[in-house]
């Protein structure tokens, strides 16, 4: 299963993956004003790959094939402070 890989300009560390190269028909509209013109990244074979860095893999596979695209968000920001207060037992309220 092949899939073309694009980044965000406007969004950092986010990616769109679709099935075709430059085949953006299956992804809404809204979706592609977020993301913002597509910058190629590479073609991959799905089929060939055991995991992906940010995704999982079979989610990204069966998204393709409900959907025709995957978006790849960057994980949440954690809260370093919080998790500081928290790990020293100190209420964040």
């Amino acid at each position: 299963m092949l899939t073309a890989v694009y980044k965000s300009k406007k969004k950092a560390d986010t990616f769109l993956f679709v099935e075709k190269r430059d085949d953006f028909d299956k992804v809404p509209e809204p979706l592609m004003t977020m993301f913002g013109r597509p910058i190629y990244v590479m073609i991959i074979n799905l089929a060939k790959r055991v995991h992906l860095g940010g995704s999982d893999l079979e989610s990204v596979k069966a998204s393709l094939i409900e959907k025709g695209y995957y978006l790849q968000l960057p994980p949440p920001e954690q809260n370093l402070l919080s998790q500081l207060r928290k790990e020293n037992g100190v209420d964040s309220d």
